[in-house]
């Protein structure tokens, strides 16, 4: 047989883009913008709340508990932010407070709207810094104030900012519906915040919103839709790429792409909430886009620990809002097969079919449920993940069991068979067939 291409003296499997100890690393030529260092901030205490998430104080606590046990020494959520409006969020804002003053490491900020009276409600609380909404679009300045338009919607927000300032606080202004929003509006606004806080010394922070999921990931897509355009224009006005923050939707379905976007572009700074849980479609999943900021090399030095949210992902559960059984690398069939050919590869070398060491690096089975369409090869790796045998495929007591599923199959089942299922009959069927050499 005549060869039609070189055959590699062993298998190459990209080491440099796949090691087998960390996630999947971009190997690249690194982008001009690119920020120094990258990290996220955590929303879950508020959009998580408005998206439907029934918090208590202890619950709320014990996922900011669950999150700095997350991020640990690596910085990878730096800030996360409260409501302050009922005593329940007042009451979690303040035990955020007592455990960041002890040495968490996730420092507690908040969110109000750009009033006056909002920030009335924030200066005795002991934070340092204030999330204020700023509706940058016309959809808003024109329809949420009366008369209504850019310059009335400015001079609002603007006296709230001189009240945070005063008090000591920085200021984060939210830049709603930034997608939307003209140019004309935001580098104006942001000018007239950078005046008011200079004679202090304060920096303000910008956070550009993607509301309703509009932005695209693409430099060749004009303004106000382009997140790598709109990063730049700011960047060009003066803010630093610590000063920009990023908070997008999922309506469209670019969340994560346009995450990347922005931090390629030379923001610095992601906003969204661990596990996605958000309004309408869900925020930014900050777990996703931190496997993403791993892998183009930020916390090198310490990594955060992806195991622990699985504890948040129980907790969820429990709550009676778990995330959907395909949810990417924490759902309950996220690593689950159910194709025999899939099924047979994970039997001969399991790299096959993992992204990468999901077990060690998340703390989460690969898994096969057994169906029509799983074969005897599903069979024998559930044997294998659970008694730790390596049995063949035609082992006498594997081919019964496996003609026995396909029965129940052929008589009209449609529901999958998992392992809790059958241990008992796979272990009785064993024990009544001596083991095969070597086994």
């Amino acid at each position: 047989m005549s060869k039609i291409m070189p055959e590699p003296d062993a298998p190459d499997y990209f080491p440099a883009s796949f090691p087998r100890d960390s996630f999947p690393r971009y190997e690249w030529t690194t982008p001009p913008e690119l920020p120094t260092q990258a990290w996220t901030t955590e929303t879950t205490h508020r959009d998580g709340q408005q998206g439907g998430l029934p918090l208590t104080t202890e619950q709320s606590l014990k996922i900011y508990d669950i999150l700095c046990a997350f991020t640990g020494s690596s910085g990878a959520i730096r800030q996360a932010e409260f409501f302050v409006y009922r005593p329940a969020d007042k009451a979690t804002l303040e035990g955020a407070l007592e455990r960041w003053r002890g040495g968490a490491p996730i420092e507690p900020t908040t969110w109000i709207r750009a009033a006056a009276k909002d920030v009335e409600l924030i200066k005795a609380l002991g934070v340092r810094e204030t999330g204020m909404l700023a509706s940058a679009s016309d959809y808003h300045t024109f329809h949420k104030f009366k008369p209504g338009g850019r310059n009335q919607a400015a001079e609002t927000y603007l006296e709230a900012v001189q009240r945070v300032v005063d008090a000591g606080i920085r200021p984060r202004l939210h830049l709603e519906d930034a997608t939307r929003a003209s140019l004309y509006f935001i580098l104006p606004f942001a000018e007239a915040v950078w005046r008011i806080c200079e004679p202090v010394g304060l920096r303000p922070k910008f956070r550009v919103c993607d509301t309703m999921g509009l932005g695209l990931p693409y430099e060749d897509v004009s303004l106000p839709r382009s997140i790598p355009g709109m990063i730049r224009a700011l960047r060009a006005a003066g803010a630093d790429s610590t000063e920009l923050e990023f908070h997008p939707h999922n309506d469209t379905g670019l969340v994560v792409a346009n995450c990347l976007a922005a931090v390629r572009a030379g923001c610095a700074v992601i906003n969204g909430t661990s596990l996605g849980k958000g309004e309408r479609t869900g925020n930014a999943p900050l777990e996703q886009v931190l496997l993403h900021l791993s892998g183009m090399g930020y916390f090198s030095d310490s990594q955060p620990d992806f195991t622990a949210l699985n504890a948040l992902v129980d907790l969820y559960a429990d709550m009676g809002e778990a995330i959907p059984p395909k949810y990417p690398l924490y759902g309950r069939d996220a690593h689950r097969t159910r194709a025999g050919v899939h099924a047979d590869g994970l039997n001969k070398f399991w790299w096959m079919y993992a992204p990468f060491n999901v077990p060690d690096l998340l703390g989460r089975p690969l898994e096969v449920s057994l169906t029509k369409d799983s074969g005897i090869a599903g069979l024998i790796f559930l044997i294998r993940q659970h008694l730790g045998l390596d049995l063949p495929k035609d082992h006498p007591s594997v081919q019964e069991l496996h003609q026995q599923l396909l029965a129940e199959f052929d008589a009209g089942r449609q529901t999958s068979i998992e392992w809790e299922e059958i241990a008992d009959r796979v272990q009785a069927a064993l024990a009544e067939q001596p083991m095969p050499e070597g086994v």
